[in-house]
């Protein structure tokens, strides 16, 4: 059984008018001035961030803002959040907004913090030995970087949507409010509900023993997410639902639900991220669009850990366990489609060429210098495979 550490430094506030507790968190943090960074107009036209000014003002802190935060947050905004707290002399960022604001947040909290071009870490060229601390409040259950080790920016220039992690940019606190959600877009909220589950189906699949007891919370979790999921479709003002699902998204990332098994696959975020920088489809419907495609690679290098998924999310048993596996990856499919997930790239209106195919498996294997996921290796014959069973 592989070495685990879980480290969950974040202090968590949870439930209804929570944002009001804003500016006493950020004061506790004795810092001198605060980056509001978030990302469009919703923020402003909820009065979220007026309630965020007004606690800040209540609790005596200064603050700069910063929005204009966009899905797959680009590293030129990043910039432009670095040269603007260290004008400003900044030193605590309060990200406001979903994972792509606290993705944006934590960059730039890195970059602000360390002496080089914050790209670098993206990059591998260089690690963090420092960051700024960052506070968060949530508005779209669905990444769970409120609770995570992990930023993932995209480089405007190649398009690459590259990942960081490091415990130094783990939010010092995160405010967790259900109903911050409830004005949410449906296909938002679809593809945050994928992305939760992802993030415990990364995990769940893996080569080697597993804690049974992870197995089981992870198996919890990713039911709870297909019964409130469909909830939310019918009723997206259910504070209950959405209750559940933010909560689902925080422990999804934080390490939990991969604790005692090794650090997880990772391939079809890995895949996914670059058709999401390449296209700027949104993270949760391009994992949809991925995983069927991916798991039918791969699942007879272990089809028992397939089966036993069949069993304890869909209630599928069969003597033979290639038939329930096989039942199983088409049980996800059915539920992704019942929330009006795509299950293939033409789906998310992507027509995929040849070159683009080459590309994408291309820059994923980084050159053919990486192997992809742990579940089954995968270089980029394999990954150029996938992308085209996936078209």
């Amino acid at each position: 059984m592989a070495l685990s550490y879980y480290y969950t430094p974040t202090e968590i506030v949870f439930g209804k008018d929570a944002q009001h507790k804003v500016g006493g968190l950020v004061k506790k943090q004795n810092c001198k001035k605060v980056l509001v960074h978030y990302g469009g107009a919703s923020a402003k036209k909820s009065g979220l961030l007026d309630d965020v000014y007004v606690s800040l003002d209540k609790a005596g802190v200064d603050y700069v803002s910063l929005g204009g935060v966009v899905p797959n947050p680009v590293l030129s905004k990043v910039y432009e959040g670095i040269d603007l707290c260290k004008k400003e002399g900044v030193d605590f960022i309060l990200a406001v907004g979903g994972g792509s604001t606290i993705d944006s947040s934590k960059a730039i909290a890195f970059g602000v913090a360390n002496d080089l071009d914050v790209w670098d870490l993206f990059a591998g060229a260089a690690e963090a030995t420092a960051c700024l601390p960052v506070g968060t409040i949530l508005t779209i259950a669905a990444a769970g970087s409120e609770m995570s080790d992990s930023t993932v920016i995209t480089k405007e220039e190649g398009l690459l949507k590259w990942s960081y992690a490091s415990d130094l940019c783990r939010c010092k606190f995160s405010i967790l409010n259900p109903e911050l959600t409830y004005t949410l877009p449906q296909y938002q909220t679809r593809s945050g509900v994928v992305d939760i589950m992802m993030h415990t189906m990364e995990r769940y699949f893996v080569q080697g023993d597993t804690l049974e007891l992870t197995d089981q919370i992870g198996e919890a979790l990713i039911r709870d997410c297909i019964a409130n999921g469909k909830i939310l479709e019918s009723d997206p003002k259910n504070y209950k639902a959405r209750a559940e699902i933010m909560w689902a998204g925080s422990l999804s990332h934080n390490g939990l639900t991969g604790f005692g098994s090794a650090h997880g696959d990772w391939a079809t975020h890995g895949m996914e991220m670059e058709l999401s920088g390449m296209f700027d489809v949104a993270h949760g419907a391009g994992l949809a669009a991925m995983w069927g495609s991916w798991a039918r690679y791969v699942y007879k290098d272990d089809v028992a850990r397939f089966a036993k998924f069949a069993e304890r999310i869909f209630g599928i048993t069969d003597g033979d366990p290639d038939v329930a596996a096989t039942k199983g990856i088409e049980a996800m499919e059915d539920f992704f489609r019942s929330i009006n997930m795509p299950v293939s790239i033409s789906e998310l209106g992507v027509d995929l060429t040849d070159a683009q195919i080459y590309e994408l498996s291309r820059k994923c294997s980084r050159n053919d210098g990486r192997v992809l996921g742990v579940f089954k290796a995968l270089r980029r014959d394999d990954i150029a495979k996938i992308y085209q069973m996936a078209k």
